[in-house]
């Protein structure tokens, strides 16, 4: 079984679709397709270069989240949906070409047919402030997991993608290293504080996190400076991070 290639969801309660996906076309650079689904639901954000990796839904109940897809050669999906079953997942919706589960703690991603999608999208700068642009991008989703759900949670990881886990010395971060055509990196970091269930928010790699400026000009909120990341929070109230990583 090999994973082709990895979307992340923005999913938005019903009040905040509309300008949550506005924010997140801006300050990913990428144009919105068209709603499509049964209630224009579901929106691609299409970058100017490569393949799509980030999508956003529109929720008809709950507060806004995030969740995963995990794209699969078809003949893998049905093999896969049983590992994760065994590994600990919840099953909870299955239909041609979808399977919809929750990880051990929590966590919602699914498994979908792969199309096909091979071309990273590029990273780009901000151009809505004067002086130099810096490129980012959107490219990893950073798993927030409660102290009780941490070993469990990051052992499904592993099992249900095959690809190696690395912890860091202080034991709060550990990385999935899958392989570099993926667009999406996975981060599984250990929270201080107990919580109900895994939850998750989408890192930029930006560098010297100068863009924080330009993603307030578009109506984000700067939060804590910390050593190596800028915490943010978008118009509607979603935490995202700002890392200092070259994209």
């Amino acid at each position: 079984m090999a994973i082709r290639w990895t979307t992340l969801f923005l999913d938005f309660g019903n009040d905040d679709f509309e300008a949550g996906s506005q924010f997140w076309s801006q300050v990913t650079n990428s144009r919105l397709s068209p709603a499509r689904g049964e209630q224009g639901e579901f929106a691609t954000l299409l970058p100017a270069e490569g393949d799509a990796c980030l999508r956003v839904q529109r929720l008809h109940s709950g507060a806004s989240r995030c969740h995963l897809d995990l794209h699969l050669d078809p003949a893998d999906q049905a093999p896969t949906a049983a590992r994760a079953r065994d590994l600990g997942a919840t099953h909870l919706t299955h239909e041609p070409g979808l399977d919809v589960f929750t990880s051990p703690g929590g966590f919602p991603f699914c498994l979908v047919p792969w199309q096909g999608e091979s071309t990273v999208p590029a990273a780009h700068p901000l151009p809505v402030l004067p002086g130099p642009d810096e490129p980012a991008r959107l490219d990893q989703l950073c798993l927030d997991i409660p102290p009780a759900l941490w070993e469990a949670e990051t052992t499904f990881w592993a099992g249900l993608t095959g690809w190696g886990l690395k912890h860091s010395a202080d034991s709060e971060f550990a990385r999935l290293h899958q392989p570099g055509t993926l667009p999406l990196k996975l981060l599984l970091q250990r929270l201080d504080d107990p919580a109900p269930a895994v939850t998750a928010h989408p890192d930029f790699a930006a560098g010297e996190r100068t863009i924080a400026e330009a993603h307030a000009a578009l109506g984000a909120v700067v939060g804590p400076v910390n050593e190596h990341w800028t915490v943010m929070t978008d118009p509607r109230g979603r935490t995202y991070c700002l890392t200092e990583r070259r994209p």
